[in-house]
């Protein structure tokens, strides 16, 4: 009987520390849990300035089950992931498990058993993620508000840690984006899935790329890409501020006109809330519809996902080496 085959997806990024332990680990968990099935490991690595790539190639040489794509520069975690899912040949997909292995490895086969039993998403549910109460606080309403204003559920407190069938697979195939987001376009898909919890584990060496611009970036990013809510809100708020500077401008006038008194100095008013209205209005409108745009201009512009400086192992696809 043909073996099933699971790929991997490892992204990377100055994570010299970490690969041939993530490596390790993912090997020695399909040889103790899942050995009827094959391992296809692949890395994406965004142009690390560090030993990552050299320990990459040692690692293949070693292991004709891992593979891995180069990029010529940082394109990013998302964009990289996606351009190593349209590599992935497995059955079934781990879409991400990072280096530092804070999501655990002893999960996948927690995941391949619920694949098994005909479930095409199986997803993991963060619990007990170590980090300050401030950003814990920020996740949640952005989890919230992503599901809250998606045209379709997106589960909450769920990553791009998740396993995926062959079949959804080809459908993110399909998909022509350039700032992908990709929790949100394997909902979109509208495949039948389950979560699983886990707890976070703490990242044991290195340095973790991802910041609090990073992580803002990606919210904006998730916001803009399925949901016109923000547009929507940003419509509101105008007319609430518009509503407000001409409730202002008439008490102001009534106040003058029955008590003859006046807030401040004769046009200082007027000064007020014209500064309230139009710059309320320009601030909510323009960065909004920015964050639009600027989804509008990357897609339009047609760029590559990714520009990749060489495959390692993928001779049998495409003759690089």
């Amino acid at each position: 009987m043909m073996k099933q085959l699971i790929t991997v997806i490892t992204p990377t990024f100055n994570e010299e520390a970490n690969v041939a332990r993530c490596h390790a680990a993912v090997r020695d968990i399909f040889q103790a849990e899942l050995p009827d099935c094959a391992l296809e490991h692949i890395f994406s690595d965004n142009a690390s300035n560090d030993r990552t790539v050299e320990i990459l190639r040692e690692i293949c040489a070693g292991d004709s089950n891992v593979r891995a794509i180069v990029n010529r520069r940082n394109f990013g975690a998302e964009r990289s992931m996606l351009n190593a899912l349209r590599a992935a040949r497995g059955n079934a997909v781990v879409v991400l498990l990072p280096a530092d292995l804070q999501d655990p490895v002893e999960m996948i086969p927690k995941f391949v058993l619920e694949w098994r039993k005909g479930t095409k998403i199986v997803y993991g549910v963060r619990r007990g993620r170590r980090e300050s109460f401030a950003l814990k606080a920020c996740r949640k309403i952005f989890y919230r508000a992503v599901n809250r204003m998606a045209e379709f559920p997106i589960p909450r407190d769920v990553g791009e840690f998740q396993l995926i069938d062959r079949e959804v697979v080809e459908v993110l195939r399909e998909f022509d984006d350039r700032r992908p987001y990709l929790r949100g376009m394997i909902a979109s898909c509208g495949f039948p899935g389950i979560g699983i919890e886990y707890t976070v584990a703490e990242r044991k060496s290195g340095r973790s790329s991802m910041n609090f611009y990073r992580l803002v970036d990606i919210a904006l990013n998730g916001l803009t890409s399925f949901s016109v809510v923000p547009m929507r809100l940003i419509l509101a708020a105008g007319i609430i501020i518009a509503t407000l500077a001409l409730a202002y401008s008439i008490i102001s006038f009534l106040v003058t006109l029955i008590w003859f008194r006046e807030f401040a100095q004769p046009g200082i008013a007027t000064l007020i809330v014209g500064l309230f209205f139009f710059g309320g209005i320009q601030l909510f409108f323009l960065g909004v519809l920015g964050e639009y745009i600027l989804s509008i201009h990357a897609q339009v512009r047609q760029r590559p996902l990714v520009i990749e400086a060489e495959r390692i192992n993928f001779k049998t696809d495409s003759g690089n080496s």
